[in-house]
């Protein structure tokens, strides 16, 4: 009898500690999300300015050679950043989604030389297709071209965090210049999710996955 209370009352204190350490867990995960949704919030209004070797601007949709609204407002910004002196050159990345003629890096060339920046101060990434492979390919045409790894990103406010994250993983040294604020809960969520996964198995391997 008493044997078979032990056990019961042994099987009853594993399940509790079970228990409080699975709520533990949670607990943790909960304030980890909190957390990252504040930095993803607060990262959003970023408006640096340089000085800076590079402003990059983050790839978006263009439609048959003309930047998207989203896109052109990312390309603006880099012209205005550009004329203030932040920095001699721009970047533009963007490879062909689905569907596209042409890549966003070319469409995003084409509409610069349109706002007047020379052919010589634009460098152009065609081969991205997300945000590590756009920032990536953009840290090595700067690094081959020896023009140094200080830039300044240009994207849209709830996307600013995880680019800022994804430039440090490749070898940037990035300031961040947003175009927007967070785009909508929905989009915060969503980037919350994205940065909190990244940080615990690199960014990286996160874009090999999506």
């Amino acid at each position: 009898m008493n044997d078979s209370v032990g056990r019961r009352s042994g099987r009853r204190g594993w399940s509790q500690n079970l228990l409080l350490g699975l709520g533990g867990l949670g607990v943790l995960v909960v304030v980890y999300l909190g957390v990252t949704f504040v930095q993803v919030w607060v990262t959003a209004d970023r408006a640096d300015v340089g000085p800076v070797d590079a402003v990059v601007v983050l790839g978006a949709a263009q439609w048959d050679g003309a930047p998207s609204p989203v896109f052109q407002r990312r390309l603006d910004r880099a012209v205005e950043l550009w004329q203030s002196g932040a920095a001699p050159r721009i970047v533009v990345a963007g490879g062909k989604q689905d569907g596209d003629r042409v890549t966003q890096g070319f469409a995003a060339y084409d509409y610069l030389r349109s706002r007047e920046v020379p052919d010589e101060a634009i460098l152009v990434e065609v081969e991205g297709t997300d945000t590590y492979g756009e920032l990536a390919a953009a840290a090595s045409i700067l690094t081959s071209e020896g023009y140094g790894d200080r830039v300044l990103l240009v994207t849209d406010g709830y996307h600013a965090l995880r680019t800022q994250m994804v430039a440090d993983e490749v070898g940037l040294d990035p300031q961040v210049s947003t175009v927007s604020g967070t785009g909508g809960l929905d989009r915060m969520v969503r980037e919350t999710a994205a940065v909190s996964l990244g940080r615990l198995v690199g960014f990286r391997r996160l874009a090999n996955w999506t």
